[in-house]
C-alpha cells in the first residue's frame, strides 16, 4: 500500500508509546500540518467535524480501528467523527464502494469490523468486484440490493467526495486524521496513533473555542 502507512514501530512499541504530557501543545509543523486551503466540511453548525482517513487493506488501520471506537465513545460531544475510505490506487476502489455500500444499507455494524477481519485475519481479498461480491453473499446480505447499491449513483458520488476530500488534506498514508477542514495529523508527526487522537481533541478545542 502506497503512498505510506503510519504505525508505531516496534521499537516504539517495545519501549513503550511515546506520549505528549497534559500540558503539551501540539506545535504546527512538527505534530501537526494546517492546510493552506481549507477542506469542505459537513459538521452542522456548533459541531467539530474529525475525519478519519483509513482503508480496509491497511494493517494499521485493522489495528487502529478498536482505539478509534473506544475514543468515539467517550470524545467531546461537539465532535463529529466521519470515517473516509481513501483511494490509492485501482485495487483500493472496490474497498471504498464497500463502505460505502454497506453505510447506504445501514449495515455498516458490524459489518465495517468484519471487513477489517476477513481481509487481515483470514487473509483474503476484497481487491476485485466479485470478491467483493463473494464476501457480501457470505455476511448473508441480499445479494441484488448490494449490488445494486454498489454500483449506484450514490455510491459513486459518495467516493467522488471522499477522493475530493483526501486530495484537499493532501493525505499522505493511512491511518491518518483530519479536524475541521483545517489540520492534518499522522502518526508519523504525532509519535503514535494515541497521540494523534490527543492532538486532535487539542485542536478540536480550539477550533470550538474560536
Amino acid at each position: 500500500m502506497k503512498r505510506r502507512e503510519f504505525s508505531l514501530s516496534a521499537a516504539a512499541v517495545a519501549a513503550g508509546a511515546v506520549t505528549l504530557p497534559a500540558w503539551a501543545q501540539p506545535r504546527e509543523g512538527k505534530d501537526y500540518r494546517k492546510l493552506a486551503k481549507p477542506a469542505p466540511v459537513e459538521a452542522p453548525a456548533g459541531k467539530v467535524e474529525v475525519v478519519e482517513f483509513f482503508g480496509y487493506f491497511c494493517p494499521h488501520c485493522n489495528t487502529f480501528e478498536p482505539t478509534l471506537n473506544a475514543w468515539a465513545k467517550t470524545a467531546p460531544k461537539d465532535i463529529v467523527l466521519h470515517r473516509v475510505p481513501v483511494n490509492f490506487n485501482a485495487k483500493t476502489v472496490p474497498m471504498q464502494k464497500l463502505y460505502y455500500t454497506l453505510e447506504g444499507m445501514g449495515k455498516l455494524e458490524p459489518l465495517h469490523a468484519q471487513a477489517f477481519r476477513y481481509i487481515h485475519v483470514e487473509r483474503k481479498p476484497l481487491q476485485e468486484d466479485e470478491q467483493v461480491f463473494a464476501w457480501a453473499k457470505g455476511q448473508g446480505l441480499d445479494l441484488p440490493k448490494f449490488k445494486e447499491m454498489y454500483n449506484s449513483f450514490g455510491v459513486a458520488n459518495q467516493i467522488r467526495k471522499a477522493t475530493q476530500l483526501q486530495q484537499a488534506y493532501d493525505v499522505e498514508g493511512v491511518p491518518s486524521m483530519g479536524v475541521a477542514g483545517r489540520y492534518y495529523v499522522d502518526g508519523t508527526m504525532a509519535g503514535s496513533m494515541e497521540n494523534v487522537l490527543r492532538i486532535v481533541e487539542q485542536l478540536a478545542a480550539q477550533v470550538g473555542k474560536g
